[in-house]
C-alpha cells in the first residue's frame, strides 16, 4: 500500500489517497456485507427552508455518544457492526487517530448523488480527520475551494481506495459526488470520523 497526494500544490488542501487499501477480493467482500446488512434510509436535508429527501440512501453508525447534526436534522448512531468495527481498529492503528463513527452512504446508481458541503459542522472539531473508504462503482469525487469555485481537483475513487481529508482541507474546501449519465452499479461510500458533541456548544 502506497500513499500519494492527489493533489500537490493545492492551496489549503491536506489529502492522502491510498488507491489500494482494500484489495479488490476484500473490497467486494465487504460491499455486499454492507449492502444487504445495514438498515439503510432515506435521510432528509433542509434546503431552501424545505426538507427534501437526500438523493442516496445512508446509515449512521457509532458509539453511543455520537449524536451528530446535520442540516437540521438530529442523527443517533445504530451499533458498530462485525465488519465496521473492524475497519475502524484497523484505521485507528495505522493513522494513531480515534474514529467514534461512520457515516455509510449508498448511492444506488448514476442518478444518486451528494452536493457541494463541507464536513465542518462544530462538533468535527477544527482540522477534522475525515478517512472515506469507497466501495462498489468507480464515481469522479470533486472538491472546489470556497473562496474560487474555479480553483476544483477531480478524483476517480476506485474500490478499496481509501482518502484522508485532514487539516484546514474542510475549513477551505468543499465536496461532492456528482451525479452521471453514465451506467454505472451501486457505490458504498464510508467516512469515518470523531464526533465531541461538546463542541456543539
Amino acid at each position: 500500500m502506497e500513499w500519494i497526494d492527489p493533489a500537490p500544490g493545492a492551496p489549503g488542501a491536506t489529502l492522502r489517497l491510498a488507491r489500494d487499501w482494500l484489495d479488490a477480493r476484500a473490497a467486494a467482500t465487504l460491499m455486499e456485507t454492507l449492502r444487504g446488512g445495514l438498515p439503510w434510509e432515506v435521510h432528509h436535508v433542509r434546503l431552501f427552508g424545505r426538507e427534501l429527501p437526500s438523493p442516496r440512501l445512508s446509515c449512521w453508525i457509532g458509539d453511543a455518544d455520537a449524536v451528530y447534526r446535520y442540516s437540521g436534522s438530529r442523527f443517533v448512531p445504530h451499533p458498530w457492526t462485525p465488519a465496521l468495527a473492524g475497519l475502524r481498529a484497523r484505521l485507528q492503528e495505522e493513522l494513531g487517530a480515534p474514529f467514534n463513527s461512520v457515516l455509510a452512504n449508498l448511492y444506488r446508481s448514476g442518478a444518486d448523488s451528494m452536493g457541494w458541503h463541507s464536513d465542518d459542522e462544530p462538533e468535527l472539531g477544527p482540522r477534522p480527520l475525515i478517512a472515506s473508504l469507497s466501495l462498489g462503482a468507480t464515481r469522479r469525487f470533486l472538491l472546489r475551494r470556497r473562496d474560487d469555485a474555479s480553483t476544483r481537483i477531480a478524483l476517480e475513487l476506485e474500490p478499496g481506495s481509501l482518502l484522508l481529508m485532514e487539516g484546514q482541507t474542510q475549513r477551505h474546501w468543499k465536496h461532492a459526488l456528482p451525479r452521471t449519465a453514465r451506467p454505472l452499479g451501486p457505490r458504498i461510500n464510508l467516512t469515518f470520523r470523531q464526533v465531541d458533541p461538546r463542541l456543539r456548544g
